[in-house]
């Protein structure tokens, strides 16, 4: 992995991240923000293209990479079922296949250089300063999550909602809704920020705004098509222009 990862102590049971005390001090004025990880804050797109390349390939299905790419950002299972409708409809998907290919996905992953993208720890540190609510939604496992964060630092009173904790992973809005339930904001007082189709669906469903980054290698066009309100390069791009949003800037 990348040898820029931060090492920092995570967060321990009774670091309560929906503490009332940590609410009361954020800015209440301003909408919340909940972002995405992988491929938002992570350098981490065309990793994992390429991990579910070999992955797939050990299950002797040939994809192109770009195809495998349209994909990234969806919850794995999603992702494997809808890639098995495209190879051949009348194939067979069992549940050990899926987790197979799950497995050899994580396991490639995991052998993949990583690092935050241009800014991504700038955007973070500034909402800290400015007492903002926000929060980190992912479709990633808890396992996979713990990787990431390895990389940027995140305050401890900042709520970290995996994959693991919602029955539904994106498109479904289902990651976006418990986080904001963790900030104790209305789904629709808050921003979602990601680099995916997906993130804006799943924001639109609950009426929350969606921006957009170029960084999951979408279009603008494709990104605003989807639902984005603002779309920008990269998370130093959006912090340039983050009155935009209504957010106070530096």
């Amino acid at each position: 992995m990348a040898a820029s990862r931060h090492s920092r102590k995570r967060r321990t049971p009774s670091a309560d991240v929906d503490s009332s005390a940590t609410r009361l001090s954020r800015n209440s004025d301003l909408p919340a923000i909940l972002l995405d990880l992988d491929g938002t804050l992570i350098d981490s797109v065309y990793q994992h293209t390429l991990a579910w390349a070999v992955a797939l390939r050990s299950e002797k299905i040939e994809l192109p990479l770009w195809k495998i790419h349209r994909h990234i950002g969806m919850s794995g299972t999603s992702f494997i079922r809808e890639l098995m409708r495209e190879v051949n409809s009348k194939r067979g998907k069992s549940a050990k296949q899926v987790e197979r290919l799950n497995t050899k996905h994580d396991v490639e992953f995991s052998k993949m250089r990583l690092a935050e993208l241009p800014g991504a720890q700038q955007l973070l540190d500034h909402f800290e300063k400015i007492r903002l609510r926000w929060a980190i939604a992912t479709t990633s496992d808890k396992k996979q999550t713990k990787t990431l964060l390895e990389i940027i630092r995140i305050p401890p009173h900042v709520p970290v909602i995996h994959g693991d904790d919602v029955k539904n992973a994106k498109p479904s809005p289902d990651v976006f809704v418990e986080a904001s339930e963790r900030l104790a904001v209305p789904i629709d007082d808050c921003i979602v920020i990601g680099d995916s189709v997906w993130d804006v669906l799943a924001a639109g469903r609950k009426n929350a705004l969606g921006v957009g980054l170029l960084t999951g290698g979408y279009s603008q066009e494709e990104l605003e098509r989807a639902g984005a309100f603002r779309v920008y390069a990269d998370p130093a791009d959006l912090l340039i222009h983050i009155e935009d949003l209504g957010i106070p800037g530096e």
